[in-house]
């Protein structure tokens, strides 16, 4: 007998007694004695014996395994989601199936595929970048399949979701900016077509009004690919068109706002001294580049944990249908440093 290929039945006949009584020690039944419980689990470890997932599956009606997508995994923010996943799926007896798309409709079509090839009983899912139609969502959930979106909601009814305050974590950001003496601020936006770019941008110019500050159209500057390169690309040439130039900037990633200080810097601008530079999200290179970069915090982890609750709720409750929308909304943090106090 191979090692993992063992079965109830050959730690029956090793030991000599029947395969119920295997499997009621494997599970602590009362009734089995202490001392057969004591060599069926020692044989079972040394036979490296596993319960058959599927035939479990088959018995409970579930695979008890959830299928994740995510744009990236190298995401600092989307691999703090991951262990808060992962940190409940565990606890409650799941396995977790993980695709990323690298921000590309077509994979995350491919990946959907994947996760219902392998039977999941639920899908987390944050969309892609190129994502603007949301059907393929749309047909599971008619199927009354359990789906649970977290970070980007997408603008369709009846969905689950767990977010964060992107509008107030925006308006906080550009409010410090105002607070420490930068009047000129301009925004480093996201990609149109995710709602939590729009709350940005919404929390933005809020702030701007809230305090008589005008929004000049200009220095709304679009950022979709939230790269270094392009990011350091938009100072540039911003700068070369002359005229009046931002004193602050507030960026919708970290990426982004790091880039923008590395423009700065080239053009010669001192931070804070001359500019005042806010991210969101908090990588953790945030507090190491010269000068730290202040940020937005987002509660990665939770989003995690609260979105996998959701999802085992709704997976638990399959036969009743969730035909309201709910959504969680999460709290930011502004985390000030150096890189827009003067």
């Amino acid at each position: 007998m191979k090692l993992g290929q063992a079965t109830i039945k050959d730690i029956a006949r090793e030991l000599n007694v029947s395969s119920s009584t295997v499997s009621r020690a494997l599970k602590d039944y009362p009734g089995i004695s202490d001392e057969t419980k004591r060599k069926v689990k020692e044989l079972a470890e040394k036979l490296n014996y596993r319960p058959n997932a599927v035939a479990l599956s088959l018995r409970k009606s579930k695979s008890f395994t959830l299928g994740v997508i995510i744009p990236e995994v190298v995401h600092f923010f989307f691999s703090t989601v991951i262990s808060g996943i992962e940190e409940v799926a565990y606890a409650n007896g799941y396995n977790v199936i993980l695709c990323q798309t690298n921000e590309k409709l077509q994979r995350e079509l491919s990946s959907i595929d994947t996760m219902l090839a392998n039977q999941i009983d639920g899908l987390l899912v944050s969309y892609s970048k190129e994502t603007e139609e949301f059907s393929h969502f749309s047909k599971l959930m008619a199927q009354n399949f359990p789906i649970v979106f977290f970070d980007r909601v997408p603008e369709i009814e009846n969905t689950v979701n767990v977010t964060v305050n992107d509008f107030q974590g925006a308006y906080d950001a550009t409010k410090h900016l105002i607070s420490q003496g930068y009047t000129s601020i301009a925004h480093l936006a996201g990609p149109k077509n995710l709602t939590i770019s729009k709350k940005r941008m919404d929390g933005y110019q809020a702030a701007l009004r809230d305090h008589g500050l005008e929004i000049n159209p200009d220095w709304i500057l679009p950022c979709p690919m939230g790269t270094q390169e392009e990011s350091m690309k938009i100072i540039e040439k911003l700068y070369e068109k002359g005229g009046d130039f931002p004193n602050g900037f507030f960026a919708s990633n970290d990426i982004a706002a790091a880039g923008a200080m590395m423009a700065l810097k080239k053009l010669g601008y001192k931070i804070p001294k001359q500019v005042g530079v806010v991210g969101f999200s908090n990588w953790q290179f945030c507090s190491m580049i010269d000068p730290p970069l202040s940020t937005v915090a987002q509660p990665g982890f939770k989003m995690g944990e609260k979105a996998t609750q959701l999802l085992l709720e709704m997976i638990d409750n399959k036969e009743r249908s969730y035909d309201s929308t709910k959504t969680v909304v999460l709290e930011t943090e502004l985390l000030i440093r150096k890189s827009s106090v003067k």
